[in-house]
């Protein structure tokens, strides 16, 4: 009878860790609705849009904006959004399981007429705190969505260049003089306000049965903005997009992995700049890993190659000359989506180019640690020069085996329209995000 007993209690212990390991993940989906608006195979239509949606727990509508005088939320393309909302959310009726959102900010919302709007909006009173309240649920409920994802541009990291020790000891001295890159003296009070304002909207949202999620921006310093302890409870989940750590805008002259999952100490390189550490902060901080999820690109990062950029592409690249061209579907430079990347790799249509057409060359993190890239050399004039940091299906795989590692809520596929969506490179359509779901 006592074992017997022991037995059952024995049981009484593991099933709850069975149950809890056994918890489907979330796969949070971000969708761009521009991509609506893309020309060619550019061009993500709701036929497209529903193939990804079956691997789908979430998906986040993006996205709106914020009046900086009225701190109202609004569409930013009413053209578009005033009948796409209604397509989109109607699609829960195919996928009872699916929750959509509306996400605030991104990068979309860039206003440089009041780049410190989302500031003033912490700053601003209760009341009108109200207007952003009230706005934001009158859309949420007359366009038939399940939640607000606050992803609002704060200000972040000023770029730090990657230092060889001569470099390193003249920024000691130079500090000595101009002090630490402070880029917001009065962020302890404006994390105190985003745990009050979060609070407030969360409970206004609670009572109109609609949910509240956060999605952190790349280099938006969470120990300035966010009081976790404060703050987990104010939200259903937390997406934290750790990609983009450098990129061809912010370090034109030096190329290196935009999102690796741990820290890299060679070459000086800065101990936060990896995805390990951004989630470290978290979960140290009380966050209950249930609550996050791993953000995970599916775009590269570009930098044009120079003759002094060498040949090897080994991080760090030096004496690199900012952005790629755009490709032709992404239209941004150095900004390339996975089927564009995939097409510049060696294959039987471009064996035989040159120049700006000819192939990359593909180095694989046989480690598993910090992320695939390609490259093209410059040639003897210096030109058509190309290195690559990117995520591909089997990188995103390795990703949720860190997320799984961790006992992390998931992943946040930022975004679906920068998959392969058509399935070009190998025939598979959504090739990341399958990716991502099986390992999950």
């Amino acid at each position: 009878m006592r074992a017997i007993s022991a037995l059952i209690l024995l049981f009484g212990l593991i099933l709850p860790s069975v149950i809890t390991a056994a918890a489907e993940k979330n796969l949070i989906c971000f969708y761009d609705s521009a991509s609506y608006l893309r020309p060619g195979f550019a061009k993500l239509l709701p036929a497209d849009l529903e193939l990804g949606l079956h691997f789908c727990s979430h998906l986040i509508y993006g996205y709106a904006g914020l009046k900086p005088h009225t701190f109202e939320v609004y569409s930013l393309n009413v053209d578009l959004d005033m009948f796409h909302y209604h397509e989109i959310t109607l699609l829960k009726a195919k996928y009872p399981k699916l929750k959509v959102f509306l996400s605030v900010g991104g990068d979309h919302d860039l206003d440089e007429a009041n780049p410190l709007k989302y500031i003033g909006l912490l700053e601003a009173d209760r009341a009108a705190q109200q207007n952003f309240i009230d706005s934001s649920i009158s859309l949420l409920k007359s366009n038939g969505f399940d939640g607000l994802d606050l992803a609002f541009q704060l200000p972040r990291n000023k770029p730090r260049k990657v230092h060889g020790a001569v470099g390193s000891y003249w920024k000691q001295f130079k500090k000595l003089f101009t002090g630490d890159f402070i880029v917001d003296p009065l962020a302890d009070e404006h994390k105190t306000q985003f745990t009050d304002f979060s609070r407030n909207l969360r409970t206004a949202l609670q009572r109109a049965n609609l949910s509240l999620s956060l999605t952190v921006l790349p280099n938006v310093n969470s120990t300035w903005y966010f009081d976790v302890p404060k703050i987990k409870n104010n939200f259903d989940f937390i997406n934290l997009l750790a990609f983009d750590f450098l990129t061809p805008e912010r370090n034109p002259d030096e190329a290196d992995y935009t999102a690796p999952i741990y820290p890299l100490v060679e070459q000086d390189r800065l101990p936060h700049y990896n995805i390990e550490f951004q989630v470290d902060y978290w979960l140290q901080n009380q966050c209950p890993p249930d609550k996050i999820n791993l953000g995970i690109a599916t775009y590269g990062r570009a930098w044009k190659m120079t003759s002094g950029s060498g040949f090897s592409g080994v991080p760090v690249v030096i004496l690199t000359d900012g952005p790629a061209p755009a490709g032709s579907q992404s239209l941004t430079p150095g900004l390339l989506s996975w089927p564009e990347i995939c097409a510049k790799m060696p294959n039987s249509v471009n064996a035989d180019y040159r120049g700006e057409n000819a192939p990359l060359r593909k180095v694989t993190d046989l480690e598993q640690r910090y992320g695939n890239y390609a490259l093209r050399p410059a040639d003897d004039n210096g030109e058509h020069g190309m290195w690559v940091s990117y995520d591909d299906p089997d990188f995103g795989a390795i990703k949720s085996s860190f997320v799984r590692t961790k006992g992390l809520g998931g992943v946040a596929i930022y975004d679906l329209s920068y998959d392969d969506f058509r399935g070009l490179c190998t025939g598979l359509r959504f090739p990341i995000l399958r990716a991502v779901k099986h390992f999950l």
